[in-house]
């Protein structure tokens, strides 16, 4: 099943070298080029931003949430996130591992899985495998491993990886911290709130961060989701129903969110993966281990859907960051 191995996943440690498979196709091989693109992208969230009054130093990065399709596409939405990353790269020193928890879009999986590889290649150098917290999970008995066809075909994490590779070689930490995929699988509610309790004291370490990574609604024929209203175009339709979803996540309330996905059906792919990093950080905040605020920065949708034969993909990302009145306030 899905090419996956519990029994034999020690033979397969130390593991494989995961290629960049959708190098030259979702992005550039090009490491010179790949870099250009990506610094355009988080100069422009730079000038953006230029008119925000700041209110002094951010509090403590935690996690972002980030979309996964062709940076032609989503780059830009995703920099905003990305932005955040790599300000935290340069400022803090005590960041040591990195934690992507995403979908499978090719590969049936009724559970979670580590990447079984001991490096994941990019254009812009190599991203080290956390075998320490790999190693932890797999104690649990509660995760399997990618075989690495399964590991490189996925492009939802793979779609991370270039811009944590510039974060931190850009902050000189490229060979320091280490970084753990882990794909969730289309698993339902009471297996979120499982592997989210599982997850929770390690994603509430201080030197560990959180990269979710997902795209939002996938509406038109193609894939089989066309609902619409009949008050509002069906751009601001899609655009109306993604920010609910967006608010509840906000509002870090695992339970809301999956009312929200029944009730709409929305085409979340990273719905599974957002749900177990939402009942993490509802499992975190009641042991009282850490409390977040998370706030989404950026909106958009690949085109305007305006009739049946429109299609659209949206993205999103958001960041969460400890939230110190809270914290101050609960001791």
């Amino acid at each position: 099943m899905f090419g996956l191995r519990k029994k034999e996943a020690k033979q397969e440690l130390p593991g494989y070298i995961r290629k960049a498979y959708h190098s030259g196709s979702w992005y550039s091989s090009c490491g010179k080029e790949l870099n250009e693109e990506l610094t355009g992208y988080l100069h422009q969230v730079t000038v953006n931003n230029q008119s925000c009054s700041s209110e002094g130093p951010q509090s403590p990065l935690r996690g972002i949430v980030s979309p996964h399709a062709g940076f032609s596409y989503s780059g830009q939405t995703a920099a905003y996130a990305y932005q955040a990353l790599m300000e935290t790269m340069r400022e803090h020193n005590n960041i040591q591992h990195i934690v992507v928890l995403h979908p499978s879009h090719h590969k049936y999986l009724d559970g979670c899985a580590v990447s079984g590889a001991s490096f994941l290649e990019t254009p812009l150098g190599s991203l080290q495998v956390d075998d320490e917290i790999r190693n932890e999970l797999l104690a649990t008995g509660k995760f399997t491993i990618m075989e690495k066809n399964t590991d490189e075909e996925e492009h939802s994490g793979e779609m991370q990886y270039p811009y944590i590779a510039k974060a931190l070689a850009d902050s000189n930490k490229l060979e320091s911290i280490k970084v753990i995929p882990i794909m969730i699988g289309s698993i339902d509610s009471a297996m979120e709130k499982k592997f989210g309790k599982i997850l929770a004291p390690i994603l509430a370490r201080t030197d560990v961060i959180s990269i979710i990574s997902s795209d939002f609604c996938h509406w038109g024929d193609r894939f089989r989701y066309q609902p619409t209203s009949g008050g509002t175009s069906i751009f601001e339709f899609i655009e109306e129903m993604d920010r609910k979803g967006m608010n509840h996540i906000e509002m870090q309330n695992p339970g809301a969110f999956a009312r929200y996905l029944k009730q709409t059906s929305n085409t979340i792919c990273g719905r599974h993966a957002i749900s177990v990093w939402l009942n993490a950080v509802e499992a975190n905040r009641d042991a009282k281990r850490e409390l977040l605020y998370v706030s989404f920065l950026r909106y958009a949708q690949s085109s305007q859907a305006k009739s049946m034969a429109d299609s659209s993909v949206s993205y999103a990302s958001a960041i969460a960051r400890t939230n110190t009145q809270l914290s101050a306030s609960n001791t």
